[in-house]
């Protein structure tokens, strides 16, 4: 057993915070223990995202600060892992020599063994392969209490010409329904009451190996006792089935929330990102989401300043937006990212244009987002408390079944309980209101 403690820094999607769990989970299983301060820490792993250009930058200045930790301890352990490590490879240690280990992203699970492996021999180490099988039943550290990060499935077969992560992430393994299952089970034994379930493209589950699609998953998932709650992200567009969709109709605990990224509102700029649909059969699959689930709640991620994006193009994609009406959208500024087709294209925006198109989408959509939710006043929600407001801690924070923050006054309730709150005021981001 070792002994010592580590600090986990986690940047970008909430498959980053599962894999985090995961090496978490391995490094208290030999003995470590978990610190706040970074100083203290004996081994330091930065779990990076390289998605977006702001999130590599972030770890660089993280790691130009850590240097100065090693100088002090020479002792200290620091790794790099997840999408930039994987991306990087053998540059990062030559950009940055105080670097023990590279762990790729398909190599969560040799966390312990490696940091045993430079403990013993002190020579650095790169672990970049990405296999086809996936490490199963490995311990997991959750750093909620009541809601869970399950993944389903990884990797992605998609391509679309903006995004580094098929590349760095590998193609699409699906883990068998059998022990996804067996997972939430132990989740739900545990205390958890809500469970996410993760994939690049949760559609595309069991495509590999046949055994279960995505909504037979769901299913499975529903009818395990004890859950409250099952949400699930990301959806792409082209593998929305009326199965699935009739699926969550027809679920007990299948929370009615659907993000389905559009990307964008024009179909030059949609072949162009090789996102295999167009906004007519995206129009339809909205239309068949909320024929099916009136109530549901739809959010959405849209990118900004894409190449060759036009005025024409960009007052498309403001004229969608406010014919689909999301509940909320995710905006982001086109990111060039090296290796990736969308980066060698022609005609690349510049930096203002993206910006102040950015703020306008952004505009548009808090106008949608606000009318949205005050026709939510004067309606009964039930609410999962979450906790303490960041703002008052007199006042709880929670969530809706449809993934809404709701406010309301403390009272008896705890952490992790259900409550019903009626709805008494309406805000762009929060719905507040008082228990029933």
């Amino acid at each position: 057993m070792s002994t010592g403690r580590y600090k986990i820094l986690v940047y970008g999607c909430q498959m980053n915070i599962a894999d985090a769990e995961r090496m978490e989970g391995q490094l208290q299983s030999v003995g470590y223990t978990r610190t706040e301060e970074t100083a203290d820490a004996d081994v330091i792993l930065i779990n990076t995202c390289c998605v977006r250009e702001s999130a590599e930058d972030k770890v660089y200045g993280k790691i130009g600060e850590i240097k100065k930790l090693k100088e002090r301890n020479p002792h200290l352990i620091f790794g790099i892992a997840g999408c930039m490590a994987q991306k990087e490879g053998d540059n990062l240690m030559q950009r940055a020599p105080h670097i023990d280990f590279v762990l790729g992203t398909g190599k969560v699970q040799e966390l312990t063994r490696i940091i045993a492996e430079i403990r013993a021999e002190h020579s650095p180490v790169v672990d970049t392969v990405i296999g086809n099988t996936i490490a199963e039943n490995l311990p997991i550290a959750r750093g909620g209490k009541f809601s869970a990060w399950v993944p389903i499935m990884y990797g992605c077969n998609n391509f679309c010409t903006f995004c580094i992560v098929p590349y760095v992430r590998g193609r699409e393994r699906s883990r068998t329904p059998e022990d996804v299952v067996a997972e939430v089970r132990r989740a739900v034994a545990e205390g958890y009451t809500e469970v996410t379930l993760l994939g690049q493209n949760v559609n595309s589950y069991g495509k590999d190996h046949k055994a279960a699609d995505f909504a037979d998953l769901l299913r499975m998932v529903d009818e395990v006792e004890g859950i409250r709650r099952v949400r699930f992200m990301t959806s792409h567009p082209k593998d929305i089935s009326d199965k699935l969709i009739d699926t969550i109709r027809n679920g007990r605990h299948l929370c009615e929330h659907i993000h389905l990224p559009v990307q964008y509102g024009s179909n030059r700029i949609l072949k162009a990102m090789n996102r295999v649909y167009t906004v007519e059969s995206y129009r339809e699959r909205v239309r068949r989401v909320r024929e099916a689930l009136p109530e549901a709640s739809l959010t959405t991620d849209l990118i900004v300043g894409f190449p060759g994006e036009t005025e024409e193009d960009f007052a498309a994609t403001l004229d969608f937006l406010r014919e689909i009406r999301y509940d909320s959208a995710y905006t982001f500024l086109y990111s060039k990212r090296s290796g990736t087709p969308a980066a060698r294209m022609e005609d690349q925006v510049p930096d203002d244009v993206k910006h102040a198109r950015l703020n306008l989408l952004m505009e548009e959509q808090n106008k949608i987002s606000r009318d949205i939710n005050e026709k939510l006043a004067g309606t009964e929600l039930e609410v999962m408390v979450e906790g303490e407001s960041k703002n008052d801690p007199a006042v709880w924070s929670g969530r809706t079944r449809t993934n809404k923050i709701v406010l309301f006054p403390h009272g008896t309730e705890q952490a992790g309980d259900f409550v019903h709150v009626r709805i008494d005021r309406a805000q762009t981001w929060v719905l507040k209101g008082e228990i029933c």
